[in-house]
């Protein structure tokens, strides 16, 4: 509007063009003073003009999921310190969004007769240190070509996720896949009481993938009910996986840009992405904080 008024002010004058716009002469005259004497210019508007890029690049630097909440506490986590609502304020300026996860689709197909190993977990996701409690589950991706299987295996003690594989196949194979990727990251002890568990899908309770278990000194364990909430914390990473990348595309072509686009997030989400959960930091930081401690009481004792 004022860039109008700029524009035919020598024409009509600026009085008689603000009688026909929407605005007070003083409320232009104020504003074109601003901008020859930056020193005019509001504290707030000030901030706001240092703090907006601030919230656009944390934003960016985050795949663009994060809301308010999560943009606010990691300018926390950075020094800067300001109001949640003035970074509530200024993403509705600046046109930033987080994402919003949508309702999951169940993918678990059960057997009856075959048999299964009982619920260890009982719903209490809570784990008191890294390789106690593994969870493992897999959502689907339809792209263009095909299906995409994506499976993950994650920590529980801090939600890390320590394997996972896509396939255009559901047979047992890529779970299993995913299992090994796991134990070859994370090396578990036997004998130190890890539990993987998972629902009744038949591709977890196949005898490949129990055997494997087994050979690894994992105790399996799986949901008596076969529904979501008695394999929640699975079910949770894979709604924030859909919602933060799946859903976030109109299509997808092939598995290979599911699985590049797989690849980017899980590295994200362990090293980087805020979960409330666990204090509001990353899974990599909440365990590197436990084997820390752990450090401590052993130079202690």
């Amino acid at each position: 509007m004022k860039a109008f008024i700029d524009e035919h002010r020598s024409d009509y004058g600026v009085e008689p063009i603000c009688k026909v716009l929407p605005i007070a002469p003083s409320t232009y005259w104020e504003h074109a003073g601003r901008q020859a004497d930056p020193a005019r210019v509001p504290e707030r508007d000030r901030r706001d003009a240092a703090l907006s890029p601030q919230i656009r690049r944390v934003h960016a630097e985050n795949l663009s999921v994060y809301g308010a909440r999560k943009v606010w506490l990691q300018l926390g986590r950075e020094g800067h310190r300001v109001a949640r609502c003035t970074v509530r304020r200024l993403m509705k300026r600046l046109d930033l969004r987080g994402v919003i996860r949508g309702k999951t689709v169940k993918t678990t197909v059960s057997s009856p007769a075959t048999p299964c190993p009982a619920d260890k977990v009982n719903r209490n996701f809570k784990a008191a240190r890294p390789n106690a409690l593994w969870l493992s589950d897999f959502t689907y991706v339809s792209t263009l070509s095909s299906f995409v299987y994506v499976a993950f295996v994650i920590d529980a003690f801090a939600r890390r996720i320590v394997g996972w594989k896509a396939s255009t196949s559901m047979q047992s194979a890529f779970v299993l896949d995913a299992l090994e990727q796991a134990l070859h990251a994370r090396q578990p002890i036997k004998g130190e009481g890890l539990i993987h568990h998972s629902d009744r899908g038949v591709q977890y309770v196949s005898i490949k993938y129990t055997d494997r278990l087994k050979d690894a000194g994992v105790e399996p364990s799986v949901g008596s009910v076969g529904d979501s909430y008695d394999n929640a914390l699975a079910e949770t990473i894979n709604g924030l996986y859909k919602a933060e990348v799946i859903h976030r595309r109109s299509s997808w072509r092939t598995m290979s840009e599911v699985e590049m686009a797989t690849l980017e997030w899980v590295d994200w989400f362990n090293n980087r992405r805020l979960l409330e959960p666990i204090g509001n930091m990353p899974p990599a930081e909440a365990e590197a904080r436990y084997w820390a401690q752990q450090s401590e009481f052993a130079i202690a004792a």
